[in-house]
């Protein structure tokens, strides 16, 4: 009897030895650590990148719309090809960001003489996918800041309008494959701008 309590003592003085080693034993900290850390690193340091991208592609948007309307407003007259152009011109501001194709649309409004005082469109060009085409109808009613309605005032609004794909999306299938939602999908950037004419009281445009 003696000697099987003896046998079990030291098979539990064995054990507890092991236990307490493997309890000092520090040799793979580092290693889970590091497994456990770098895809969290990584992950903070893309959603990083990528929220940067963002943000400088919207500035880029903004200022595309603003640079627009200043240079069709410095022209005392417009036809679809020179609108073209300076559409064509400023759509390289934008780069090097190529995931989605950027809209830019130029509408000539006249604000009404006579009360209810409202906008209508004289002329609109859009600017997508590399063609030019008519936007809005000439004469119809069109938004106006209610801070610009004065009678018979004429304006250029120009706008820029974009679909941001996040790099982690842009790949085929990589949203399905990383779980996201639709909401990252696509990321509606814009801006609007209105400038009156610089050198004449209207800007026609002769084949628009």
């Amino acid at each position: 009897m003696a000697a099987v309590n003896t046998k079990m003592l030291r098979l539990g003085l064995r054990i507890a030895q092991q236990l307490r080693a493997f309890a000092a034993e520090r040799r793979g900290v580092a290693a889970l650590e590091f497994a456990l850390v770098v895809p969290l690193m990584l992950g903070l340091y893309f959603l990083t990148m990528e929220f940067s991208q963002a943000l400088e592609t919207n500035s880029k948007v903004s200022r595309v719309a603003s640079q627009v309307a200043d240079l069709v407003a410095q022209q005392p007259a417009m036809t679809v090809g020179e609108l073209r152009g300076i559409m064509e011109l400023s759509e390289a501001a934008l780069q090097p960001y190529r995931r989605s194709g950027l809209a830019i649309t130029v509408t000539a409004i006249q604000v009404t003489f006579a009360a209810p005082l409202e906008g209508r469109v004289v002329w609109s060009q859009v600017f997508a996918d590399g063609q030019i085409r008519d936007a809005e109808q000439p004469g119809r009613r069109t938004e106006v800041p209610e801070s610009l309605l004065v009678p018979g005032i004429f304006l250029i609004r120009a706008e820029a309008r974009l679909h941001y794909l996040p790099l982690i999306v842009w790949a085929a299938g990589a949203k399905d494959a990383l779980g996201l939602t639709a909401a990252f999908d696509q990321i509606s950037m814009g801006e609007r701008y209105y400038l009156r004419p610089r050198q004449t009281p209207t800007i026609p445009c002769s084949d628009c």
